[in-house]
């Protein structure tokens, strides 16, 4: 088992290396372990898809469910994991960085702060939000290794709001100290761009808002990570749904044709 330090090492070197990476988002233990085992380099979990498999809607999720899910993730895979930890759970800047420390605790390599407020509905204040990033930088700075601090500008998936804005709150929280910068609602490849050329710091987007773009056109735009959000989740309930409709309507079982064998999947988890 590689121990915390090591992962965020390698999260680290990734979010510095020169190549694209897509960051894949499990929903639980098992598809972690499966995209671990296809060759994956580092995962990032999904608060829709973890809602989902509670029974839930996207930030229905206790904290201590969130906890609970992000140490079965870390225990069961040897690569790095990034949690979407939405707004730290905490309106509080000391509650949000109490919640962070216990984040850590779970031997994940690093996560997302937003500047959303799940308990108002409601975006931070620029100003305020800035300094949530900041007081959550300088908390993972102190720590014996490199926790990576991805700052999520919620503004254009929460509101019709121009690029401007968001890549003005972005600014703010690269100044504030963050790792990586994320603008989840961007949709064309030259926004990307266009926040590239205004920030420094590694950039993440989501792929999920780009039908038809293929990873190599993310970077040249000068993405850094890719990540799914909820997607893969969404992508095997489809086949689920269809073969429920295939037995209640037609009473045949041709969709197990399609499905892994038992071997397969042992052959991915054991790696």
């Amino acid at each position: 088992m590689i121990d915390q330090a090591a992962k965020c090492r390698a999260l680290e070197a990734l979010h510095q290396g020169a190549e694209t990476f897509v960051i894949p988002n499990p929903w639980d233990a098992g598809s972690a372990r499966l995209l671990q085992g296809l060759g994956f380099k580092a995962l990032a979990t999904t608060s829709s898809g973890f809602a989902f498999t509670h029974g839930l809607t996207d930030g229905a999720v206790s904290l201590e469910d969130k906890l609970d899910h992000c140490a079965g993730m870390a225990r069961a895979t040897d690569i790095p994991i990034s949690v979407d930890f939405e707004d730290g759970f905490a309106t509080s800047t000391k509650e949000m960085i109490e919640n962070l420390s216990r984040l850590v605790e779970t031997g994940v390599a690093g996560c997302s702060i937003e500047d959303y407020c799940r308990e108002t509905k409601t975006l931070y204040d620029a100003q305020e939000a800035a300094d949530r990033v900041q007081a959550a930088a300088e908390y993972v700075r102190s720590l014996d290794m490199p926790f990576q601090l991805v700052a999520r500008a919620e503004v254009m998936l929460r509101s019709d709001t121009p690029l401007e804005t968001a890549i003005e709150r972005l600014v703010a929280y690269e100044k504030a100290g963050a790792h990586v910068l994320f603008a989840p609602g961007l949709t064309r490849l030259d926004e990307i761009r266009t926040l590239r050329s205004a920030v420094e710091l590694p950039l993440n987007v989501l792929a999920s808002f780009f039908r038809g773009v293929t990873v190599a056109e993310f970077a040249e735009v000068g993405a850094c990570r890719v990540s799914l959000g909820g997607m893969l989740t969404w992508a095997i309930a489809r086949p689920l749904v269809e073969a429920s409709k295939e037995m209640l309507e037609q009473g045949t079982f041709d969709w197990m044709q399609a499905a892994l064998s038992g071997a397969e999947v042992r052959a991915l988890l054991s790696k």
